[in-house]
């Protein structure tokens, strides 16, 4: 299989994408005291949509549960299945984070609105996981 073809770029796709998923865990989530954070909304609109959410913060020592779920420091260490790894992290900070990425084996990877990292994405498309970069969760949720 050609690696380009999970990399998803149209609509459609994005959508169809969407509709599979059930789990969700969010790299680079914020707590609730930063409530106004697209880190933290955009993850408790996908909760109230019906989705779970896993909470991955980066920082946020203190925090043992976001959104009343509790709290992985790494993405590996989660138990279950993750259908989507949500991306909330700069560009320049997605590389350290890839080897996680890929020993959790997600089905899938979105970098939020505003974050792209072509190599990375490459990597993660050459593994077999699909990879949305660059839109808003949340946004693009509403569509289907």
């Amino acid at each position: 299989m050609d690696w380009k073809s999970n990399i998803i770029e149209n609509e459609a796709a994005v959508h169809e994408l969407l509709r599979g998923v059930k789990t969700i865990a969010v790299l680079g989530i914020k707590t609730e005291a930063q409530f106004q954070q697209p880190a933290f909304y955009v993850p408790k609109y996908m909760q109230d949509k019906g989705y779970r959410i896993i909470p991955v913060p980066v920082y946020y020592p203190e925090a043992t549960e976001i959104l009343g779920e509790k709290v992985y420091r790494r993405l590996a260490d989660i138990p279950e299945k993750i259908d989507l790894v949500n991306v909330f992290r700069r560009p320049a900070d997605i590389p350290a984070h890839v080897a996680d990425i890929l020993a959790a084996r997600p089905a899938a990877v979105w970098f939020q609105l505003g974050i792209r990292h072509d190599e990375a994405a490459r990597t993660l498309a050459e593994h077999g996981i699909k990879v949305v970069q660059d839109l808003c969760l949340m946004v693009e949720h509403r569509y289907i």
